[in-house]
């Protein structure tokens, strides 16, 4: 009897030590570094030369741990509508660490971000060759390890700058349709470094009238919020490994990845209890449970491939808060607003619309897909409302 107290007792005193231990790690972010978006400028533009300066902020936000940076090192994809071998880059990462002057040899030295601190780096980019006026946009990635007490990390940092902008001026092609006449409008590349509303005032209203709606597609929109994800930085635990063989192979939820990515955005326990009564459901015939349990974002992710390039290699999620965003742009624009999903198969869902839309003349003129899917690069359409005939 003394011998199982003590046995229990002994297992009570491992278990409370376990938590003790457990609650600690889960609430630690480890070494969590905080990497905005970066700031770029194309600071020459000769026929034979092109320079980009960009600074990027790495940020330590915990009061507590201090992170380090022992290697950064960049890589650059050119993105061109010709040949880039006559191009001849150069790439060069300068540190502007508040308290350590940068080496001259180029060398990074492992850096110590401190608690609640941030420190800079200048990368300057230098394109030298033929068919620079070819080049559409430039995909920096910077690779480097966040060091701490979670071990050796290695991440990204994505940055998509584009080259080429459209003339707002040029007047595109209208196309009619039995309830509006539309117009799918050209963008340069969109990326995190816009704003929606500016994209709008500087593509659209040169073009539009009272009454017009402007019909934005739901990928963009998540691509400016900076809602994607390189499938490298994602980690998919057993619910996302085992569930994603149950779904379609032309579903976004049927690899590993791209399934971890909903489990990341919803829990992992809303997925499986969506994924069990979903199958249950479809033991009599009702369709569809799975994506109504599991949220909104089940059927907005886009798996890599799902939008243009370089994107088409990150995993999209849907965009965050679709209301404000058309509020915003009505507020901004005077002009109707709405955030849409559209494929080739005629299928038009409304993720949210300025209260002035007619859903109806809405989905009548996007059921053939004037932006297409392809790389049109038009993700913006105007929709001009037919005036009814006498």
């Amino acid at each position: 009897m003394i011998q199982g107290i003590i046995a229990l007792g002994a297992g009570a005193l491992v278990l409370l030590g376990w938590i003790g231990l457990e609650i600690p790690y889960r609430r630690h972010r480890g070494n969590t570094l905080e990497v905005p978006p970066g700031e770029w400028r194309l600071t020459r533009q000769d026929p034979d030369h092109y320079q980009l300066v960009g600074i990027q902020t790495f940020r330590n936000p915990l009061d507590d741990l201090e992170v380090m940076i022992p290697e950064l090192k960049p890589e650059i994809q050119l993105l061109s509508k010709a040949s880039v071998r006559g191009i001849t880059p150069e790439i060069t990462v300068t540190p502007q660490h508040p308290d350590e002057p940068a080496r001259q040899d180029d060398y990074w030295f492992a850096y110590i971000v401190k608690r609640k601190k941030q420190t800079q780096i200048k990368v300057t980019l230098d394109l030298r060759g033929s068919n620079l006026e070819a080049l559409k946009a430039i995909w920096v990635k910077l690779h480097y390890i966040s060091y701490g007490p979670r071990g050796r990390l290695s991440k990204t940092q994505h940055a998509v700058i584009p080259l080429q902008f459209p003339d707002p001026q040029a007047m595109p092609a209208w196309k009619s349709t039995p309830k509006a006449d539309i117009l799918p409008i050209p963008t340069h590349l969109l990326n995190p470094l816009d704003d929606y509303v500016e994209i709008v005032q500087r593509y659209v209203v040169p073009h539009a009238q009272p009454g017009d709606i402007v019909a934005i597609g739901e990928t963009p929109i998540a691509i400016m919020q900076g809602r994607w994800r390189h499938p490298s930085e994602i980690q998919p635990g057993w619910v996302a490994t085992h569930l994603c063989y149950f779904f379609m192979p032309t579903s976004s939820l049927a690899t590993a990845c791209g399934m971890q990515a909903l489990v990341d955005i919803v829990g992992p326990g809303r997925v499986l209890l969506a994924f069990l009564l979903g199958s249950v459901a479809k033991i009599f015939r009702i369709p569809g449970m799975f994506y109504r349990l599991a949220g909104e974002q089940a059927r907005l992710i886009d798996d890599v491939t799902g939008t243009l390039p370089p994107f088409d290699q990150f995993i999209v999620l849907g965009p965050d808060q679709p209301d404000q965003v058309v509020d915003q742009i009505q507020t901004a624009t005077k002009l109707g607003a709405a955030i849409v999903d559209v494929n080739d198969l005629k299928r038009v869902k409304t993720l949210a619309a300025s209260s002035d839309v007619s859903l109806n003349i809405l989905e009548s003129a996007l059921r053939d897909n004037p932006a297409g899917n392809g790389d049109e690069q038009t993700p913006v359409v105007l929709i001009r409302p037919k005036r009814p005939s006498n």
